[in-house]
């Protein structure tokens, strides 16, 4: 896992004690996520958030931080204190329920959200570790989600994982991604095609 450190930076001119930029405990504020994009990633992770948002049964979120502080994420081996946030998460919408009126108000929005999606998603970047997110996952699904995917560019591969199973779905060898767990089907031609910006 790629470390990053945050070193507070003095004031500039003559600081007063206090004028510090805020302190970290660096031992502990090692960040997780050292998820460094790059082009197959962020071209996957649109193609995924573009089908799903397609599918009229789910509510589909990127980066959305996820209140995690019922359950202590040390023992899951992962440094993050009270949230987690997928690359892309989706709730399935239930018919009998009405949609909430809309706040008037523009200062609620939700800065970590309690409510567990049904399904989270991991798109595999160069400094990540498969590992890493295994970790993650592991909290994901005991923390209520239904399923998880990992999903591997490089490798045009979508693992899929499940409280009691996972399956594991490659271009070479199948059509689709099928998560019996959230009812959902994606073409894997569709999740891993590329595009270049110099072809543009």
């Amino acid at each position: 896992m790629q470390r990053i450190f945050i070193v507070p930076t003095p004031a500039r001119g003559n600081p007063k004690k206090g004028d510090m930029s805020e302190m970290f405990d660096i031992e502990d504020e090692v960040i997780e996520d050292s998820n460094m994009g790059s082009l197959y990633h962020s071209s996957t992770q649109a193609n995924l958030t573009g089908m799903l948002i397609n599918d009229n049964k789910l509510a589909v979120l990127v980066e959305l931080s996820l209140d995690t502080q019922q359950i202590d994420l040390s023992q899951f081996g992962l440094k993050a204190k009270d949230e987690l946030k997928p690359d892309v998460c989706a709730y399935i919408k239930h018919s009998s329920k009405q949609p909430s009126q809309r706040k008037s108000r523009l200062d609620t929005d939700i800065l970590k959200v309690p409510k567990m999606p049904d399904l989270a998603i991991e798109v595999l970047s160069p400094s990540q570790s498969i590992n890493e997110l295994l970790r993650k996952f592991d909290a994901f699904l005991a923390l209520g989600i239904k399923s998880c995917w990992l999903v591997i560019p490089s490798l045009e591969v979508v693992k899929v994982f499940s409280q009691d199973s996972h399956k594991t779905f490659d271009i070479q060898h199948d059509t689709e991604v099928i998560d019996e767990n959230t009812d959902i089907r994606l073409p894997l031609q569709k999740i891993f095609e590329k595009f270049y910006p110099e072809e543009l």
